[in-house]
């Protein structure tokens, strides 16, 4: 482990060199929950495109893997803390990126917020499938935000291991299941029959690349570590394509698999029937009770590895802003021992519990309205910004010399616009489905969206006229564009989009698990 510079005059910094490859992969896997991923949404998935489901994810994902192009590409020009918003406002303005900045914020916190009633009717389900006990949701999510706090408070290297090892064991339950479920050959023999074109050009297909899309919500917050990441140039952009890579082939394999468990025309009628136990149904069978025993406790430790990466990427957007001066400097203290954003992680631990308070008090369900109500327009907000940042990547490098070739810096940028604009326009249409809502609920959550992109430019708008020096430095280069010397204090900078500007730290994707069913008991 590198030793870690002493705190500067002006306080302490964020660790730096600490974070390799693999322990930025596993915030940004751990924050998808690809088992709550796979167990409460994918029989979702099964149901409304049939066999064909896998394909879905894999175009998902190689429609995300053609963004990470333009957008790792940037994070070797712009090394501010602030990623989304630094990166379009390099392209696209001042203004853009400040209301690109509140959407980004608004909707990291909506993705993790909300996940906290995930935890407790999981940890509920959990309890009464295992102990017969039943339990209410509120206390296990009061505690898991104590939880999340502390494991935020401690050191960026304490959350990695904490992080690789829940992630190790809610994998390997699913690669357990695929490994029972080949090794007896499924319930008809194994077929690739799942990508055929006939099983993956139907009208379900539409609904499934929408709920392929949220499962890999998150994954574009590897940016968010690079001022704590080991040689960040190559490891941002490593760290990025194999998260990609590892959840769009993980989630491919692990549907295929469970298709061949029931086979073709039976898992259809099994999600129908029960879609929350499907997973539970064939680990049973394929492996044994006891495996499904382990699934309950291992979607607990999933969801709770999904809030922590979360959190320690909200922590280090709001450092981002505070440094910047749009949020107030005092969250943008680090801890002197554990060198973490604490007060920008008690500030967002205060929020959350505000918000699951407040539902709590109205008598709302949990999952259905505190998960799905809250998680939504979070993640319609981030595949908005992936959108404007892919925008942003070709408009910056025609106005800046540089050395990439168009690929990087235009093709693959303009497809993923194109690409992402078709995936927005597919989750809004399908948003009923993660919402399971009144129409009249759904056009506020969507309109949410464009609401606070709006709020952020009229922000802008007050910046540049009462606080001339916060929007003239916004989005600036650090003085040191290695190492920045002043964590505290954002230096001041040229306007944006002649020069490399620095990007803030983007929290983590809270499990994309918008519209699962709950696990059954």
């Amino acid at each position: 482990m590198p030793e870690t510079p002493e705190p500067t005059a002006a306080g302490p910094t964020l660790r730096r060199a600490t974070l390799g490859t693999a322990d930025i992969s596993f915030f940004v896997v751990s924050a998808a929950a690809p088992l709550t991923v796979m167990a409460g949404v994918a029989p979702v998935a099964i149901l409304l495109g049939g066999i064909g489901a896998p394909a879905g994810y894999l175009l998902a994902g190689l429609t995300l893997a053609v963004f990470a192009v333009g957008f790792t590409t940037m994070s070797r020009h712009v090394r501010s803390g602030g990623a989304f918003y630094a990166y379009i406002t390099r392209g696209l303005g001042k203004r853009v990126g400040i209301g690109a900045a509140l959407l980004a914020l608004v909707g990291y916190n909506g993705m993790e917020i909300g996940v906290y009633g995930l935890l407790g009717t999981t940890t509920a389900d959990t309890a009464h499938a295992l102990g017969g006990l039943d339990i209410p949701w509120l206390p296990v999510s009061l505690a898991g935000l104590a939880l999340i706090w502390y494991g935020g408070f401690r050191s960026i290297d304490f959350g990695a291991k904490v992080l690789g090892v829940l992630l190790v064991a809610e994998t390997g339950i699913l690669v357990l299941l695929a490994a029972g479920v080949l090794f007896k050959g499924g319930a008809h023999g194994l077929s690739a029959g799942s990508f055929a074109p006939g099983a993956v050009l139907v009208p379900g297909t539409a609904a499934v690349l929408a709920f392929a899309f949220a499962a890999f919500t998150g994954f574009e917050s590897t940016v968010i570590y690079r001022r704590e990441a080991r040689d960040p140039d190559r490891t941002i952009p490593r760290a990025t394509y194999i998260a990609v890579a590892f959840l769009g082939l993980f989630y491919a394999f692990i549907v295929w698999t469970v298709i061949q468990a029931f086979g073709g025309e039976e898992v259809i009628a099994a999600a129908a029937e029960d879609p929350g136990g499907l997973f539970f149904a064939a680990i049973t069978t394929y492996v044994g009770p006891w495996a499904a025993d382990l699934m309950h406790l291992f979607i607990v430790t999933s969801v709770i590895a999904s809030l922590l990466a979360f959190h320690n990427a909200i922590n280090r957007y709001a450092l981002a802003l505070a440094e910047e001066g749009v949020l107030p400097t005092v969250l943008g203290r680090i801890h002197p021992r554990h060198r973490s954003p604490y007060l920008a992680g008690l500030a967002q631990t205060a929020l959350g519990a505000v918000v699951v308070l407040g539902f709590a008090l109205a008598g709302a369900d949990p999952y259905q309205q505190l998960l799905l109500w809250v998680n939504t327009p979070g993640m319609i907000g981030l595949m908005a910004l992936m959108l404007l940042a892919a925008i942003a990547v070709p408009v910056y490098f025609r106005r800046i010399a540089h050395t990439e070739g168009p690929w990087r810096t235009v093709v693959a940028p303009v497809a993923a616009a194109v690409l992402l604009a078709v995936a927005i326009v597919l989750v809004v249409s399908k948003v009923s489905l993660f919402t399971m809502a009144s129409t009249a609920v759904n056009t506020v959550l969507v309109a949410l969206v464009p609401a606070v992109f709006l709020a952020g430019t009229g922000l802008a708008r007050r910046l540049e006229t009462h606080r001339p020096e916060v929007y003239a430095r916004f989005a600036a280069e650090p003085a040191e564009p290695a190492e920045p010397a002043e964590p505290t204090e954002a230096p001041e900078g040229e306007e944006p989009c002649p020069l490399p500007t620095p990007s803030s730290p983007e929290p983590a994707s809270a499990p994309s698990t918008p519209a699962a069913p709950r696990p059954a008991r």
